[in-house]
């Protein structure tokens, strides 16, 4: 009797284990990625330093350095955790360091959980969701970055929530802090942004985007991509900038900036591909000084087309590049040292993604 009532209580011990072990959150892998980049490039009026002032990349005349990224990422059940940090010239903060004086930079480090099939909440440090471009050479087919990748935010700390409606449309929302580009709150969470993700037929996907702040201002920016053909593609990039009038502000004035970028891009074959970008940027009038943004003088603007090839073999991925740079006022330097309205540069870049 003992025996059989041992028997039934391993059996019913076992059942209740195998339901457990039925029960437990299904668990994914955890994911390391990441890419190694470096560069030459050749300054047309043969400056050291920087002559077009746009982000990361701007020494010339040598052999320099990108960064390199290191990424994980695992998800449990509804729960998941993404962390990203990147060591060298291109992932260090350009306006506001983590840490005074540090090499790294944190790209993204946030949690997320999945409410319901459609509804997921996501809470701490990561890349904005403004703009074409993002710091990590990986995301971009250029290798040099826009005036509206510079001038825009590269990351937003806060709380969003994402509802999916389907695969065609979804929307986020959400509270950010005032300062850009930085984990930690000037002042509070007062920034608000949205975004509104469209994709109408097969290969089209729009991105609608605000972020409006009392401290931070309002940028409204529409970014789109179309697989038009196999080999042909097109991207659009077009923002509004206004700076907060309110004069304690990080970026405090009456001015901004607006501008617009677009991307062709053509395969050539499958290991090579083509690309155009031609940008128009303009800074408004009243910007608080003409460096706020890359140099461009409040009341001028600036017009650069860039020529890049993307050659691949395997993960490693070549980038020559030839960049033209002109503006309405003249806010480059020639061989001389003296200001001119335009500025080139030639460069080769190497981009390693593992």
């Amino acid at each position: 009797m003992k025996q059989k009532f041992l028997l039934i209580c391993a059996l019913a011990v076992s059942g209740l284990a195998a339901k457990a072990q039925d029960a437990k959150p299904a668990e994914s892998p955890l994911v390391i990625s990441g890419s190694v980049d470096t560069y030459f490039k050749y300054d047309f009026a043969g400056k050291k330093a920087a002559n077009i002032q746009t982000s990361f990349a701007n020494e010339s005349n040598s052999v320099s350095l990108g960064m390199i990224d290191l990424g994980l990422k695992k998800k449990v059940g509804k729960a998941s955790f993404v962390g990203e940090l990147s060591f060298g010239p291109r992932g260090q903060s350009q306006s506001i360091p983590d840490v005074a004086g540090s090499s790294y930079h944190i790209q993204n480090l946030y949690v997320s959980y999945d409410l319901t099939d459609k509804l997921n909440v996501t809470g701490g440090y990561m890349g904005t969701f403004v703009g074409y471009e993002v710091i990590s050479p990986v995301g971009n087919f250029n290798y040099s970055t826009s005036y509206l990748f510079t001038n825009g935010p590269f990351q937003n700390a806060g709380l969003k929530f994402t509802y999916t409606f389907s695969d065609k449309a979804s929307l986020m929302a959400g509270i950010f802090n005032d300062a850009w580009n930085n984990y930690s709150s000037t002042n509070d969470l007062s920034t608000f942004g949205a975004q509104l993700m469209i994709a109408p037929v097969k290969g089209w996907t729009a991105y609608l985007n605000v972020a409006a702040g009392y401290y931070s201002g309002l940028e409204l920016d529409l970014t789109t991509n179309y697989q038009i053909t196999d080999a042909f593609k097109l991207g659009l990039n077009v923002a509004d900038f206004s700076q907060p009038s309110y004069k304690f502000a990080p970026n405090a004035g009456n001015g901004g900036f607006t501008g617009a970028a677009l991307y062709p891009q053509y395969a050539v074959s499958k290991d090579v591909t083509l690309g155009l970008r031609a940008e128009y940027f303009s800074a408004k009038k009243g910007s608080t000084t003409p460096g706020s943004f890359s140099g461009v003088i409040p009341g001028e603007s600036v017009t650069a087309f860039t020529l890049t090839a993307a050659v691949k073999s395997g993960p490693l991925t070549f980038i020559p590049e030839v960049r033209l740079d002109n503006g309405s006022a003249a806010q480059f330097f020639d061989s001389k040292g003296v200001a001119t309205k335009s500025a080139g540069q030639f460069s080769v870049a190497a981009v390693y993604a593992f």
